[in-house]
């Protein structure tokens, strides 16, 4: 695409954008009084205007109905997390059965490492990208020690090469077939949430399975901001969150995807719970676990309901919009920010890009590496009402979502970035 530093061409990007009516149905925070120009939602997506009743609905049947709101009227609660397993289906590429929402992100990583990390004789290792979001760290860091293993034996962590931000996918293979007779699972981030790569997830679950390992990955930054195709790739197990891309409140509830082929196995160890039971006989409240079939003989607890209402509101969004569509806009506006980016007048001893410059390896988020007063460049971005994310020590992630944002804002950005950095 032949891109042009204009606000006229960005102007009639957006009035040719088939989902700019997207962002109408969306509330902007304020700063100065005007709608901020959000680049956040990898850390926090906007909330949907619609949100708001699908919570409404819920506290009226609370207040209405209090406990018999778990069998009565249209949607009981008893069956609510039923109502969002087709619409997550769809975001990641999996079948219905394949998909839970349920708890939180962390705890669905620890569920789903104790039915897929079961270390045996030598092969005990575990492969992860070097870096990884902590959480992903410390779960592997104490599931490998619950096990009796030194994490830093157990966990092998792959960093790029020296002089380079992102891995290689020819590297990543090499380590598991390298690993291949030690290897107990391969777990990775479908997105690293630092430089905002994309890793080849079905070339990298097809090594692992010919290691001879599980494969599994945390798609907390790439849920609702790629397509993914999780069955086809035959990946294992993935864990997700729902309050980044997919626009559902802070601490939202979490995605959970178990394959098929152990979705209907009993012998599968977990940890149970009464609502991961078979739901014919859940209410005759017997001793002896038998897993409901699918992701669902995962859960452990009744649905949260109102966390669960505004995710349904998000994902009707998704469904409306399509995932397709939304790649194809986010390739365009993420294509413009590097194009704009490129184009303020500052060499790599201030500002370098750390994100892959191949879209196809990459979501909707840009990592600026600024290498003089990091700290103060952020700041002023703020003040002059851009949201965007600083992480330490010294990278500003900027992320221009399909679903709100428009070419214009990213062309705003680029104007004031280069205001601010006048001071350089």
């Amino acid at each position: 695409m032949n891109y042009q530093n204009t606000l006229a061409f960005a102007q009639e990007q957006d009035q040719q954008d088939p989902l700019r009516h997207f962002r109408d149905r969306f509330y902007f925070p304020q700063v100065n009084k005007q709608d901020a120009i959000y680049l956040c939602g990898n850390s926090l997506g906007l909330q949907p205007k619609s949100a708001q009743m699908y919570i409404d609905n819920e506290m009226y049947k609370w207040a209405n109905l209090a406990v018999e709101g778990h069998f009565k009227g249209e949607e009981p609660w008893v069956n609510y997390h039923e109502l969002l397993a087709g619409g997550a289906a769809r975001v990641v590429g999996a079948r219905e059965s394949e998909v839970v929402i349920m708890n939180q992100l962390t705890v669905n990583l620890h569920l789903m490492l104790v039915s897929f990390y079961r270390p045996q004789g030598k092969r005990f290792k575990i492969i992860t990208e070097g870096g990884a979001f902590p959480s992903d760290q410390y779960a592997l860091e104490t599931q490998t020690r619950f096990h009796g293993y030194d994490p830093d034996e157990a966990v092998i962590e792959l960093f790029p090469r020296e002089g380079e931000h992102a891995l290689r996918t020819e590297d990543i293979i090499e380590s598991i077939k390298e690993h291949a007779d030690e290897l107990a699972l391969v777990m990775m981030g479908g997105i690293n949430y630092y430089t905002g790569q994309v890793f080849d997830m079905e070339t990298i679950t097809k090594a692992g399975h010919e290691a001879g390992a599980f494969v599994g990955f945390d798609l907390a930054h790439a849920a609702g901001n790629v397509p993914l195709q999780l069955h086809d790739w035959d990946v294992d197990f993935a864990v997700w969150c729902s309050y980044k891309y997919l626009n559902s409140g802070p601490g939202g509830t979490s995605g959970v995807y178990v394959h098929e082929r152990f979705g209907n196995d009993p012998s599968i160890p977990r940890f149970a719970g009464w609502w991961g039971h078979n739901a014919q006989e859940r209410f005759q409240m017997k001793k002896g676990f038998k897993p409901m079939e699918g992701a669902a003989g995962w859960q452990l607890s009744n649905s949260q309901i109102l966390p669960m209402a505004v995710h349904r509101a998000s994902l009707e969004l998704f469904d409306e919009a399509g995932m397709e569509n939304l790649r194809a806009k986010s390739e365009k506006l993420t294509g413009y920010l590097e194009f704009l980016i490129d184009d303020v007048p500052v060499g790599e001893d201030v500002l370098e890009m750390i994100t892959p410059r191949d879209p196809q390896a990459r979501g909707c988020q840009i990592s600026l590496l600024v290498k003089q007063n990091s700290r103060q460049l952020f700041d002023r971005l703020m003040e002059a009402g851009i949201i965007v994310d600083y992480r330490e020590p010294n990278v500003i992630r900027v992320a221009p979502t399909p679903l709100y944002n428009s070419f214009e804002e990213v062309y705003r950005f680029s104007e004031i970035l280069h205001d601010c950095l006048q001071g350089h």
